[in-house]
């Protein structure tokens, strides 16, 4: 019970997201002591100048450095430093914070994650291409340094609360829900003509636009498949995916002897955020209330793999392994900003990533180099980012 009632010392990576506001929302809300850091930001100067002059951080840091001459004038009667760069947000994340969250969307989160776990603090993580990228080695560096990472997102989280670690031999399945997104009853060809507005007006969530897009293709769901793979060690054939539109139940559980164990909450990411602030204790705060009776009905239903390939895809980079999801990653990184900047089709997403891998699979660029892990994953990152490009440009000129 002692996990509330020292000042936790807290570095939020990302804080201008919607993972972020988050965060430091929950801290408001909880009414929690935190002495904060660092806050880091990519671009949003302003959203970055409110928190830090509301929380009073050691330094806020803009990843943008063209950004660092409007930070520091948002900041210069506060005492809070301003420092703007990759290796600042790396520094930030360094600064021997108790309690980090990661919520960087994307590669980009990778560096300052590990960067983290060295320290030894407790990693909540939210940046799920940190372990798509680099799993193995994340989760090392943190057990190694004497620290933890518990996962944000309220799939995995889900999963975390309720397996049963001496029985996790016992694990039969780990089930991973999905809301279906904004597409769940479109027709392939309503899809095809589907506007970035559209496949970011997420049903159930308020996240960001890339991860919103990601929600929409299931491409999220790909993902998070991977990411629950290492974070659980346990193997592809054993997880699965169910469509649940009203994202009451949030994963579940099944065990061999046929029990099965979901976590159920309203659809908040304020409630996963307090249990990885928290545990093994729990946050007292006004959080919203689960009222299944005003539900009526959960309902479910499979994924339907050919207008949701994404799945099939994660499934295949899980198999080949190596460098694979990694590069998965990254070209659906490059596929979804292109659909956003409207240079190719939503369905193109899928079919974009599937023909970078199809590349650099027939040139063997795949498999996992002897190097550092992190260099390896960097480097396939890189090259999938460049083959992935190409296949957008051609997809680009033949629509």
């Amino acid at each position: 019970m002692g996990a509330l009632m020292a000042v936790r010392r807290v570095v939020v990576l990302g804080s201008t997201g919607s993972i972020g506001v988050s965060t430091l929302g929950l801290f408001e809300a909880a009414g929690v002591e935190v002495e904060i850091l660092a806050l880091t930001a990519g671009r949003n100067v302003e959203r970055l100048i409110e928190q830090a002059r509301r929380w009073r951080p050691t330094v806020a840091v803009i990843e943008d450095e063209s950004l660092l001459g409007a930070l520091r004038d948002g900041l210069k009667d506060t005492g809070v430093r301003s420092a703007a760069g990759a290796a600042a947000i790396i520094e930030a994340a360094s600064m021997g914070a108790d309690w980090v969250m990661s919520a960087i969307v994307g590669a980009a989160g990778l560096a300052p994650t590990l960067a983290a776990a060295r320290t030894g603090a407790v990693i909540a993580l939210a940046n799920k291409e940190s372990l798509v990228c680099a799993g193995p080695a994340l989760l090392r560096i943190a057990r190694e340094s004497g620290g933890s990472v518990i996962p944000v997102d309220s799939e995995h989280s889900a999963i975390f609360q309720i397996l049963q670690p001496a029985c996790i031999q016992r694990v039969s399945r780990l089930i991973l829900t999905a809301s279906g997104g904004p597409f769940r009853t479109w027709t392939r060809e309503q899809m095809a003509v589907a506007t970035p507005e559209q496949a970011i007006a997420h049903p159930n969530w308020s996240m960001g636009a890339k991860i919103s897009v990601d929600s929409a293709s299931m491409m999220n769901k790909g993902l998070e498949m991977i990411e629950a793979s290492y974070l659980f060690d346990t193997p592809e054939e054993r997880i699965e995916a169910v469509i649940h539109p009203q994202s009451v139940i949030h994963s579940l559980v099944e065990y061999a002897d046929g029990s099965t164990l979901a976590q159920l909450g309203p659809p908040d990411m304020r409630s996963p955020i307090a249990c990885a602030f928290a545990w093994p204790d729990r946050l007292p705060w006004p959080a919203p209330r689960l009222d299944l009776a005003a539900y009526g009905q959960l309902t479910f239903e499979q994924p339907d793999l050919e207008r949701f390939p994404s799945i099939t895809i994660a499934r295949e980079a899980m198999r080949l392994g190596g460098g694979a999801p990694a590069a998965m990653n990254a070209a659906n990184e490059v596929a979804v900003a292109a659909f956003l900047d409207r240079q190719i089709g939503f369905l193109d997403i899928a079919a974009s990533v599937a023909g970078t891998l199809d590349r650099m699979n027939s040139l063997g660029a795949l498999m996992e180099a002897d190097a550092d892990p992190v260099e390896s994953a960097m480097t396939t990152d890189a090259s999938a980012r460049r083959i992935a490009a190409e296949v957008v440009r051609q997809v680009h000129r033949n629509n």
